[in-house]
Order: C-alpha cells, then sequence, then structure tokens
C-alpha cells in the first residue's frame, strides 16, 4: 500500500512538472517563440529535456523491470532464450538470402552508397526477407487459426 502511494505521488510531480512546462509554452505567443532563439531556449528547451530524460527513464525502468522478471522465472527465461535463438536463425538465413548487388537509380547510376559489394546493401537485403519469412510465419499462423476456427 505504501508504495503504491509513492508511486502517484511521484506520478503527479510529474504529471505537475510536465503541465508547468507546458503551459509557459502556450502562455507565449506562437509567432514570437518561432522568431527568438532566446525564448526557443527558455521555453520549449526545458519541456524537450525533461520529455527526453523521462523517455529514457521509462526505457530503461522497463528493460529492468522484463530482466528482473526473466531472472526470477526461470521457465520464462528458457522460453525467451529460445525465441531470441529462432529469431536470430531467421535472420542468419534472410542474411544468406540477400544479396550485395549494386543499386540503380532511375538514370541508370549507382545511387551513393549503394556500390556492389556494400555491407549497407547487404543488410537492407537482409532486412527485405527477414520481414518477408517473419509476415509469411505470421500469415501461416492466421490461416491455420482461421482454418482451426472453422472446424471447431
Amino acid at each position: 500500500m505504501k508504495s503504491n502511494k509513492i508511486l502517484n505521488i511521484l506520478i503527479a510531480a510529474i504529471a505537475f512538472i510536465g503541465g508547468i512546462l507546458f503551459i509557459r509554452v502556450l502562455m507565449e505567443d506562437a509567432q514570437a517563440i518561432e522568431e527568438s532563439v532566446d525564448l526557443q531556449n527558455s521555453l520549449v528547451s526545458p519541456l524537450i529535456s525533461f520529455s527526453y530524460w523521462l523517455c529514457i527513464a521509462a526505457i530503461l525502468i522497463t528493460i529492468g523491470l522484463a530482466l528482473m522478471s526473466l531472472i526470477r522465472n526461470p521457465e520464462n527465461l528458457k522460453k525467451t532464450l529460445g525465441g531470441l535463438a529462432v529469431l536470430a536463425v531467421l535472420l542468419l538465413v534472410a542474411y544468406f538470402l540477400s544479396d550485395s548487388n549494386a543499386v540503380y537509380n532511375s538514370a541508370g547510376g549507382i545511387e551513393a552508397g549503394g556500390e556492389a559489394g556494400s555491407a549497407i546493401n547487404r543488410w537492407v537485403g537482409a532486412g527485405i526477407w527477414y520481414s518477408i519469412i517473419l509476415g509469411s510465419i505470421a500469415g501461416l499462423f492466421f490461416v491455420w487459426d482461421l482454418v482451426k476456427g472453422l472446424i471447431k
């Protein structure tokens, strides 16, 4: 019960700070904010910095709690590692299916960074193949679930 109260106070404090920063921006004239760099730095920059650090904190807390949950439950850890291994194997398959041929533009010239043998070309191709493979697997499971539901 006590931790719930602390969490509510923390949420209220974050909302209060964000609200004050947002209201400060709304109180100024939009034209003045666009024209004055000093005004931008004094009003908009603190709001962006606050949002940035709040996002970083949320990401770190989420990752930390997920890792704690995995460590506390070894069965879920095994399932997660198994799933990651399957995804890694599929990424390897996608990488070997991709090519590193030159990338041509509509005028027939080679795009900048798109030379033959480029590692970027290979990884972009791998990403495309990876999406196709995962989309196909998802489609198969969708059809399987649909057929299973029709049979019942």
